[in-house]
């Protein structure tokens, strides 16, 4: 980091802020991209403005209401629209959240391997409600197929449940939550195999640099066929929403406590700045969840590699 600890030599960094066990504390929900890109933070953070930084799980309704109160400073990456309601409720209505204006844009949908696809002609979200084609995702034996709608606690897992009613095929389907890590390990084996596997797909993710995916289409989005209540909200979310044509373009986005402003301006300038390509994170993705790299070691890589983007950051 000799070139940027040459440029940034002469400022200033000893900042006064609160009191706490950490200087800044980044909040990292779970899926790999996010925790490539919180270390990365980090080391930015510690090795260049010299303050002390702490890395903390947490899902995404946890890390915004920690923004809010001040026990946390920062989501690297928050999806949207999911995650729309948190977003007005602490940008929009409380004030204490600022969102970067550097988004990487990314897609949302379900998938299956391009040789499923071609195979057995399962190309499109119709092709779900047909009971013939979808047997071959019976992988259990017990006469109901699978499908992989997400991970527990992720905004999208409650539309992809919304969605299936709304197209239809949950009637045919058993919808299945668990971790992504064992969602994509599934599909690898599968694709290793040449096996049957259906579910939920994202990009930028990985998986698009170690699969051939085919992502089933849909109608174009349809903001009227869109209606999404929160299993938070009502009891009768379910019966209530809808969300029956493609998820609108989607956008991620580093979110940042506003305080930092006050507090520590050099990292809300750093935070307001930062920007990555959707390449870099389903680089991040693959090199942490296949190639089973340290965070920690990868993030202290990527940052010495990647110089003049890390300038600037902390220099634009």
């Amino acid at each position: 980091m000799k070139k940027i600890a040459t440029l940034l030599g002469s400022a200033s960094f000893a900042i006064a802020g609160p009191a706490m066990a950490a200087d800044i504390v980044i909040g990292v929900p779970n899926w790999a991209s996010v925790n490539a890109t919180a270390h990365i933070l980090e080391v930015v953070i510690e090795e260049n403005l010299g303050l002390d930084v702490e890395l903390q799980n947490g899902t995404n309704p946890i890390v915004f209401e920690a923004m809010d109160s001040g026990s946390m400073h920062v989501h690297p990456e928050v999806w949207m629209p999911n995650q729309q309601n948190l977003h007005d409720t602490y940008v929009k209505e409380n004030g204490t959240v600022v969102m970067n204006q550097n988004p990487v844009q990314a897609e949302q949908g379900m998938c299956v391997p391009t040789y499923i696809a071609e195979q057995y002609d399962i190309k499109s979200i119709d092709d779900l409600s047909d009971p013939d084609k979808v047997a071959i995702f019976d992988t259990d034996g017990n006469g109901t197929p699978e499908v992989w709608i997400g991970a527990p606690g992720w905004a999208s897992t409650v539309v992809e449940k919304i969605r299936a009613k709304s197209y239809g095929y949950d009637q045919i389907f058993e919808l299945t939550e668990y971790e992504e890590t064992i969602a994509y390990a599934n599909l690898a084996n599968a694709t290793k195999a040449g096996d049957p596997w259906i579910g939920f797909c994202y990009s930028p993710h990985y998986i698009f640099v170690t699969q051939d995916l085919t992502v089933l289409e849909e109608p174009p989005h349809d903001p009227a066929t869109w209606t999404i209540v929160q299993p938070t909200d009502d009891p009768d979310w379910l019966s209530k929403s809808e969300a029956s044509s493609a998820w609108n373009g989607a956008t991620l986005h580093l979110h940042y406590a506003k305080e930092l402003e006050e507090s520590y301006p050099e990292v809300a300038a750093l935070f307001s700045n930062y920007q990555m390509t959707g390449d870099d994170l389903s680089a991040m993705g693959k090199a942490l969840a296949v190639d089973n790299i340290e965070a920690a070691d990868f993030a202290k890589e990527w940052v010495a590699a990647n110089e003049d983007t890390v300038i600037g950051w902390l220099t634009n």
